[in-house]
């Protein structure tokens, strides 16, 4: 791991954050004095914003709130339905929202309660558990058996403008073929966004579906993966990669 990449990951590592990659980043610091440096400046800027006090909200804006939290009452989101699928890089929760794919996470071994309660921070929706559909378990094996996706079986509307567009772009990649942050962020029309793609490939909801392991750094270097850099490099020889 690099010094760039450390500071990168600051944000995620202040929030939900695999337990490698912190240990990872922690070992950095342990013997990178620079980026010691960096890490007590950012967290000593992080310590003084949460000691401000908060602002007393105007009336109008109470107003506004009280009115929206009613409308969201009137018109609440559907639950997304948490299934469980095995395939050949192991058991997969996947979530389901109106039949279409929202959410996939790799079973670590977490308890199914952590399980559903990280799916519902990253969705901003409540999750259910329920049965795994039969054309679910076909569109994962032909998944596995061509590296392609039906794009009508997913769902990325809840994700930021930004967050869509560098996933789809990443979409775009050969299946076998990787490509770096800064060649999504050129596609996507934002030359300068390479680190925030980065951020959006470590927070994909859809990972596999939407190949964030085809993305790699300037330098060919498979980088830092959620799911440990093991997994990264096994995919793309499955593919076909022979980087």
């Amino acid at each position: 791991m690099r010094c760039r990449d450390v500071e990168a990951l600051w944000d995620e590592l202040r929030g939900e954050c695999q337990a490698s990659l912190k240990q990872t980043v922690h070992n950095h610091l342990g013997a990178c004095p620079s980026c010691q440096a960096m890490y007590e400046q950012y967290e000593g800027v992080a310590y003084r914003l949460f000691s401000l006090p908060l602002p007393e909200p105007s009336c109008n804006l109470a107003k506004k709130i009280v009115e929206h939290i009613a409308t969201l009452k009137g018109s609440a989101s559907p639950p997304v339905v948490l299934t469980e699928l095995s395939t050949p890089v192991g058991r997969l929760y996947v979530g389901l929202k109106c039949n279409r794919i929202a959410y996939i996470c790799l079973d670590t071994g977490e308890a199914p309660e952590e399980v559903v309660a990280r799916a519902e921070r990253r969705l901003h929706r409540r999750v259910v558990s329920g049965e795994t559909p039969a054309w679910l378990v076909r569109a994962f094996d032909r998944f596995f058996n061509t590296w392609t996706i039906d794009d009508a079986v997913v769902d990325i509307s809840d994700l930021t403008p930004f967050e869509q567009a560098a996933l789809r772009a990443a979409a775009q990649i050969p299946p076998g073929e990787v490509r770096s942050y800064s060649w999504i962020a050129m596609q996507i029309g934002r030359p300068k966004a390479a680190r925030a793609v980065g951020q959006v490939m470590a927070r994909n909801p859809l990972p596999f579906l939407f190949p964030c392991h085809r993305v790699v750094d300037a330098n060919g270097e498979l980088h830092d993966y959620y799911y440990g850099r093991e997994l990264k490099a096994r995919l793309l020889q499955m593919e076909g990669y022979r980087g």
